[in-house]
């Protein structure tokens, strides 16, 4: 079957299959729900808007994934009415949120359609354009002094185009202006009806934001929206720039860096957008604060603290907000589940200039995601790969404490500056660095009394069973699971964790204590080093895929995996 000309690549009878057998439900919240119900009316009517908000935010987001996606979702919409088969398609674009993406399982790209492939720049660059005529096109346009235009180019929020021999950039907002324009008036509806004065100053200011080529509004739009803590409603406007792997190839190419340096033109990756709606829930975030709490003392505890700035500390005083979320709508990239779904969220991340200016973090956590996991697979797990003596200390909510020690370790650390110098392994060194702040800090909260000994035996426990029994050898655009892929082989070799000769886990919970904290010297050495090479070489050296690996995960996959995510909304 043809749809728009191009040939759906996946037989009819695999496509059911994948739609109906290998998807895992995330059901978000709905009208009866009682955190809905607990709203006031004005902040009812709020939300809606909101939702709208973020449904346009989706078509922004398919624009700049791939250039195709809007065309064929449209016309697969269109040719589901008819057929079954187009009705699966579209399913399964709805889960990847695009025309192709990682299913987290398989090495190549899940491509709905023959000859439509995925691109290292996305659409946010010429699609025809490789990593070699990129690198000429800005040292040639830096021969001809055109110093202004090569930094918006290399901008975290334009859209490159094609001029003649050259490249020219358009702001988000002058690119996508009809669908801003539509998101701020729904923002400014939804500043009309909701009850909170700070929800309603923040909507003003991020309306604005869409409506304006200044980078100044976002940075004050994020200023408030990070100052939120006690409001009803969470709205959040996601700018993470993972996707991009085109603007990164440019940290491997020392002689343009240099040349970029001497102008002040630092290449940041494009932002990818998604909006995140919720309400947020009193007690969860009750639990969040008592963490907060604990974070400058950990600033002091961290590797070489006295060698670099850190994100927070006590020169700088902590500027974060946390709040737990009920969700009702996940678009844009965190619809992007490819391989994953987005547990919760620090942001800004640490190349925005809001943090540079004086502006704080929010931390938000997803309640809808992290109630998905399936229990009675993770039983079957468990029984067949750790032994008896560790499964009173698997437990979910556990994960979501890990979850929380790892937003918050976005916190601490290196700045900026040291994390983008990796280039195209920042993402991944920077994921891993949160994992493993979370793993070493741990201790710290038990001595505070947030959580127990038994508690911290359940997060390491949980921690192994849930991130490093892994499905597959993760590709490089999967920052985490590379991360997770680290700590597997380090820890295993440490010997915090190892298989017995049934293949079944043990844990020496005093070495996961101290391993950890070896790991993150080592990853934190990394991101002082500001050298590519060395991340790369850090990297190779721990993403060794073993015999146990492939056990695990061929033993996961016979369980029956479920790779795709389906987003369940109701508003």
């Amino acid at each position: 079957m043809k749809i728009n000309g191009f040939k759906i690549n996946i037989t009819e009878e695999d496509l059911h299959h994948r739609v109906t057998e290998e998807v895992r439900q995330v059901i978000l919240i709905d009208e009866t729900s009682a955190a809905y119900q607990g709203l006031s009316e004005g902040d009812k009517k709020a939300l809606k808007h909101l939702v709208n908000a973020a449904k346009i935010m989706n078509d922004v987001a398919l624009e700049m994934d791939h250039p195709q996606n809007l065309v064929q979702k449209q016309a697969l919409e269109v040719a589901a009415a008819e057929s079954k088969y187009a009705a699966d398609a579209l399913q399964l674009f709805n889960m990847l949120n695009g025309v192709a993406g990682s299913n987290g399982i398989d090495k190549e790209p899940v491509e709905i359609f023959a000859g439509i492939h995925q691109f290292a720049g996305k659409n946010f660059y010429p699609t025809d354009m490789d990593e070699a005529e990129f690198q000429q096109i800005i040292g040639k346009m830096l021969d001809e002094g055109k110093i202004a235009e090569v930094k918006k180019i290399l901008s975290a929020r334009t859209m490159v185009r094609r001029n003649g021999d050259e490249l020219k950039a358009i702001d988000y907002t002058e690119y996508f202006a009809d669908e801003f324009s539509e998101i701020a008036n729904e923002l400014e509806c939804a500043a009309h009806y909701t009850t909170d004065d700070l929800f309603k100053d923040y909507l003003g200011w991020q309306a604005q934001a869409f409506l304006q080529n200044n980078e100044e509004m976002d940075i004050l739009a994020d200023k408030h929206w990070a100052q939120m803590q006690e409001t009803p409603l969470e709205f959040t406007v996601s700018r993470e720039n993972y996707d991009d792997k085109m603007t990164p190839t440019l940290f491997s190419n020392q002689e343009l860096c240099t040349r970029l340096n001497v102008h002040g033109i630092k290449p940041v990756p494009k932002d990818m957008l998604g909006v995140r709606v919720g309400i947020v829930n009193k007690e969860g975030t009750a639990l969040l604060l008592k963490f907060k709490d604990e974070m400058l003392k950990l600033a002091a505890l961290m590797p070489f603290a006295d060698q670099y700035t850190q994100n927070v500390g006590k020169n700088k005083g902590l500027k974060q907000t946390m709040v737990d979320a009920d969700i009702a709508a996940l678009t844009g990239d965190y619809a992007l589940c490819r391989g994953g779904i987005t547990l919760a969220q620090n942001l800004p991340n640490n190349d925005k200039p809001a943090l540079a200016h004086g502006g704080g973090r929010r931390n938000v956590y997803h309640r809808q995601v992290r109630a998905s996991a399936d229990k009675e697979k993770t039983q079957k797990i468990l029984d067949a790969l750790v032994i008896p003596e560790l499964h009173q200390y698997y437990e979910e909510e556990a994960d979501h404490l890990f979850t929380i020690g790892h937003e918050n370790g976005h916190s601490l650390g290196p700045d900026s500056s040291y994390q983008t110098a990796l280039g195209i392994y920042q993402h991944i060194i920077e994921e891993h660095k949160a994992d493993m702040i979370s793993a070493t800090m741990m201790p710290e909260y038990v001595k505070a009394g947030i959580i127990s000994e038994e508690q911290l035996k359940k997060i390491y426990t949980t921690w192994v069973v849930r991130r490093h029994f892994m499905i597959a050898f993760p590709n490089d655009m999967e920052a985490h699971r590379v991360a997770d892929l680290i700590e597997y082989n380090f820890l295993k070799e440490y010997g915090a964790f190892w298989f017995d000769e049934n293949k079944k886990l043990h844990i020496d919970f005093e070495k996961m204590k101290s391993g950890s904290r070896a790991l993150l010297t080592e990853v934190i050495r990394v991101q002082l080093s500001k050298l590519p090479q060395t991340a790369k070489e850090f990297v190779e050296r721990w993403t060794n895929w073993d015999e146990m690996n492939q056990y695990i995960a061929d033993f996961k996959k016979n369980l029956g995996v479920k790779p795709y995510i389906e987003i369940v909304s109701y508003f």
